[in-house]
């Protein structure tokens, strides 16, 4: 058994060193490869399963509220770029040019689209004309590229893959909707496919996308009680169409400019699964977004009928709808254990002779190692209910993390003594300003990550100034 574990013991634990662990896991359990440019990655089959299934998610979920897929050109001119002054400068840092065509030299530089906001712009210039043409509900599921120093795989990679929603409206009131709207898909999508608890709320101008008038977002707690940005979604008003010279004439006749919003979520919210999940032993997958919900494990194979056995409950929960793979490799019933603990299967079904004489399996979970005998008479039944255990389960346990490690603070000294003892978030009332949230940076090592939704009353005066304060506020220490 100890040759079985060495997969599994080869992953470093958590409390030695959080980073390493996270590598480990995510090229053992055979997410990512390395490729020859820093911080492009390789997203293996598995790796890749597991994006489409959060695509799937997501994509019924625009779908079902009127949106569209899109794909807009992955380059964009200079001169395009530049039309809209806050958010050039936004991505300025992270911008890659693309400067010769073949053996020569462009007469414009092109850069690698960083988000689609400018290319967006232009196509709606081109077809946007009356009231009639609004609302538009467009999204893209592509790769950007943004030229980060630092990169970890999922978590800051300098190509990623996501989607961009980019819509336009003819009132500030039905864009607010559609930003609301959507952060509430990704909240959904998180809570209840990917098992990970989120405060929602409103970014400081600090933090905000730039060119937006307002960014929302929803903030997830890691394992080490980090917090992780999983999805945002952005209120631009007015300021990109008339920067573009988009408008269109209203019911009145009138030409007004439209509105405009944009929202996204990426590959690293598969970071801020493993993150939240994961364990000593590898992967921990929530059964909804698992590529494989149910591995079987035949148990002395070369014995007569437990191939034939496993083979045909494999089909018979196939034909319910579930997604199931049967490991009838030559490996060791425990090497499979380990293999498959390392991909983070939900649940694994060991079928052996006396198994099957009696006519059962052992169902072994893999968030918790809990194992139960159950009937092979309405497995089907008896494997959904266990998943649906297995997911809920999962969710509590985040939400425990998530509520245990938010502690409110009363003073900036207070802030800085919680972070550097427990970590966590913090909450605490806060004035607006700038030169607070920056002093809590360099005191508490802190950022903002967002103004909740659901505000608290924690005092009257800010606890960096002491000022009025004017709204509570969430701070973290952030991937």
């Amino acid at each position: 058994m100890a040759g079985d574990k060495k997969q599994v013991e080869s992953i470093t634990s958590m409390k030695e060193d959080f980073a390493q662990w996270y590598t480990d896991v995510v090229t053992k359990a055979e997410l990512i490869d390395y490729s020859s440019v820093k911080g492009l990655m390789v997203m293996r089959p598995y790796g890749f399963a597991i994006w489409e299934n959060i695509q799937k998610e997501l994509d019924s979920r625009f779908k079902a509220t009127g949106h569209e897929n899109v794909q807009m050109p992955m380059l964009i001119p200079e001169s395009l770029l530049q039309k809209e002054k806050d958010h050039v400068e936004g991505f300025a840092p992270e911008v890659a040019w693309v400067t010769m065509g073949g053996s020569e030299e462009l007469a414009e530089r092109l850069c690698v689209r960083p988000t689609s906001e400018t290319l967006f712009c232009e196509h709606w210039q081109h077809v946007v004309h009356s009231w009639r043409d609004l609302p538009k509900l467009y999204n893209q599921w592509c790769s950007v590229l943004r030229w980060e120093k630092t990169t970890r795989p999922f978590l800051r990679g300098r190509e990623f893959l996501w989607q961009e929603g980019h819509t336009l409206h003819a009132t500030a009131e039905e864009a607010m909707e559609e930003t609301l709207r959507m952060l509430e898909i990704y909240a959904d999508v998180a809570e209840n496919c990917l098992a990970m608890p989120v405060i929602r709320g409103r970014k400081t101008d600090k933090e905000k996308f730039a060119g937006a008038e307002a960014t929302y977002t929803i903030e997830c707690m890691m394992h080490d009680h980090k917090a992780l940005q999983g999805g945002t979604s952005h209120y631009f008003g007015d300021g990109f169409a008339k920067a573009f010279d988009i408008c269109f004439a209203d019911k009145q006749n009138k030409l007004t400019a439209p509105h405009q919003t944009s929202w996204g979520m990426s590959t690293r919210i598969i970071g801020g699964l493993i993150m939240t999940h994961g364990d000593d032993n590898g992967l921990v997958l929530p059964p909804k977004i698992a590529p494989v919900q149910i591995v079987i494990v035949p148990v002395a194979s070369h014995k007569q009928g437990v191939t034939e056995a496993a083979q045909e409950l494999c089909g018979k929960l196939k034909e319910a709808g579930l997604r199931v793979k049967l490991d009838d490799s030559d490996q060791s019933p425990g090497w499979k254990y380990a293999e498959h603990e390392m991909k983070g299967v939900p649940l694994r079904l060991e079928l052996g002779p006396r198994d099957i004489a009696q006519g059962v399996c052992v169902m072994a979970r893999r968030d918790n190692s809990d194992k139960v005998t159950a009937s092979l008479e309405g497995i089907e039944k008896s494997c959904a209910d266990m998943l649906d255990a297995i997911q809920a389960d999962m969710y509590s346990r985040a939400l425990e993390n998530l509520k245990g490690n938010i502690r409110p603070a009363y003073s900036l000294e207070e802030a800085a003594e919680i972070i550097s003892t427990k970590g966590g978030f913090i909450k605490s009332m806060w004035c607006g300003g700038l030169e607070c949230e920056l002093k809590m940076k360099d005191v508490a090592g802190v950022s903002s990550r967002c103004m909740p939704f659901e505000q608290e009353h924690l005092g009257d005066v800010c606890p960096i100034c002491g000022k009025p304060a004017v709204t509570s506020i969430i701070w973290g220490v952030a991937y």
